[in-house]
């Protein structure tokens, strides 16, 4: 397969914590931005599958997450480890008091506004941008939601060596469509021969 003209944009480790060490967490909106970035780093979610996240698709004990009506109305499950997890119970505190009880029953929304609507998928790209120009990103045009989808993607193939396992994923109904992950670690691997 040819490789494709331009590679998607992959955080390095360090630009990730730069990027989550942005958002104050001691204000709700910047909090909750904090934790839909979180969660598309560690489950490769789509910035409108975050968004339209409910409590009931993740299981605060287990870590195992559902994705509904992803992009081509397919659902797919994943799962989010213990830290997160552990974040995200205590977000859930934090949601019933600052949109009242009656306003987080109605809400539905995980993540949801301080009036408890759903957060339009551009604020989260204009927040995703904003801290990434903060956080001294390089190429921070480029940074966006799908950017850490994309990075997500890059270091569960690096982990794995799976590509089915990426694909299944990230809910890619075509493989081919998955395969551009493995350019990216190929052109690591080449970065790194030339160095030795």
């Amino acid at each position: 397969m040819a490789r494709p003209d331009k590679l998607p944009r992959v955080l390095k480790e360090e630009e990730t914590d730069r990027l989550l060490a942005q958002p104050n967490q001691r204000y709700f909106g910047p909090h909750r931005d904090y934790l839909f970035m979180r969660l598309m780093l560690k489950a490769g979610l789509r910035a409108s599958e975050a968004t339209a996240l409910r409590p009931e698709h993740i299981d605060l004990m287990s870590g195992k997450l559902s994705v509904r009506e992803g992009k081509g109305a397919k659902d797919r499950t994943l799962w989010v480890g213990e830290e997160v997890l552990e974040e995200l119970r205590e977000w859930t505190g934090r949601r019933s008091e600052e949109i009242g009880e009656e306003g987080a029953g109605s809400s539905g929304f995980l993540l949801p506004t301080r009036k408890g609507t759903e957060v339009a998928t551009s604020h989260l790209r204009r927040s995703v941008k904003r801290y990434a120009r903060k956080a001294s990103v390089e190429e921070v045009g480029r940074v966006s939601p799908h950017t850490l989808r994309h990075t997500f993607a890059t270091r569960l193939y690096r982990e794995t060596g799976n590509i089915r396992m990426v694909q299944k994923a990230l809910g890619h109904s075509d493989l081919s469509t998955t395969m551009i992950y493995t350019h990216v670690v190929d052109e690591e691997l080449e970065g790194a021969m030339k160095e030795l």
